[in-house]
């Protein structure tokens, strides 16, 4: 970033001071041995967010097919709404669990310098898209922000005996998973049990091979991860009680929620995904959500 940071500054600051408008093409860099190479999926949109923070822009914008980060894919839910402001720690969850608007990288660099990032639609000029900060909307201090479900993951459920008590056994665990440079998205555990989703299936098999030493191995493939963010998502009991209501009748087979309240994440089959998507929005975002006195 060094580099690009001091090559904006040599070659687009004058430019800028000049009134000139540079245009640059995304998606392709170069290796520091000068090789061209490119930069990813979503490396267009990576482009700009490196290039606005290297220059020291005021804001980023991203132009893109749909008004702004919504409630829900519009796709999929004709009634989701645009969010008008929103948090850099919400975007990135929400483009990390399967908004498709952002890619989950895009943003790191704005964020890195605190640069706001704007996302607008190039079919509809007119609407004021939606804007990502540090503080996201100030006005809300709790309550969910949108729905996202990230498709296609595998759950691996590991029990043994051997963890009750023990020191150490979920070092052992990780252990391999590190060896095998498998990531993990979600976890849950008990005494004896330990859950996991996994988004690669490079090296399950060797995964489930390592693991079995140590533990009974259950592979569940075709699931999916519904996550709701938001700010301090139960804070108010009813947002809780609406999802789980929501839910009903829906076969899960993990949930999540980290202290922060930033995202409670479901997992169910890929085949109860849309359906899932459409219940918890319809009972957050569909319906008045008040808090319970």
């Amino acid at each position: 970033m060094e580099e690009t940071r001091a090559a904006a500054q040599r070659v687009l600051r004058p430019l800028i001071e000049r009134r000139l408008i540079p245009v640059m093409g995304g998606f392709i860099g170069r290796t520091r041995d000068g090789a061209t190479t490119t930069l990813g999926r979503g490396g267009s949109d990576y482009s700009a967010a490196i290039i606005g923070a290297a220059a020291g822009a005021d804001e980023i914008q991203i132009w893109t097919d749909v008004d702004g980060m919504m409630t829900a894919d519009p796709r999929l839910i004709p009634g989701a709404r645009v969010i008008d402001r929103i948090s850099y720690v919400e975007a990135a969850e929400l483009a990390w669990f399967g908004a498709k608007v952002l890619h989950p990288k895009t943003i790191a660099p704005a964020v890195a310098q605190r640069i706001p990032v704007r996302v607008l639609n190039t079919h509809n000029v007119a609407s004021p898209g939606t804007l990502i900060t540090e503080e996201g909307n100030t006005s809300d201090t709790a309550g969910p922000r949108a729905v996202a479900v990230k498709r296609g993951i595998t759950v691996v459920h590991m029990t043994s005996n051997k963890m009750l008590g023990a020191h150490g056994f979920l070092a052992r665990l990780f252990a391999i998973f590190e060896e095998l440079e498998v990531s993990v998205d979600l976890i849950t555990t008990s005494e004896v049990s330990v859950s996991v989703t996994i988004d690669e299936k490079h090296n399950l098999r060797q995964l489930t091979e390592r693991l079995r030493p140590v533990a009974d191995v259950e592979v569940r493939e075709n699931q999916c991860i519904v996550a709701i963010v938001g700010r301090n998502l139960m804070r108010d009991s009813i947002v809780g009680a609406r999802i789980f209501e929501a839910m009903r009748g829906i076969p899960t087979s993990m949930f999540s929620l980290g202290t922060s309240g930033l995202n409670l994440s479901i997992v169910v089959d890929d085949a109860e995904a849309d359906r899932s998507v459409r219940a918890i929005h319809a009972a957050l975002f569909e319906a008045p959500v008040e808090a319970m006195s």
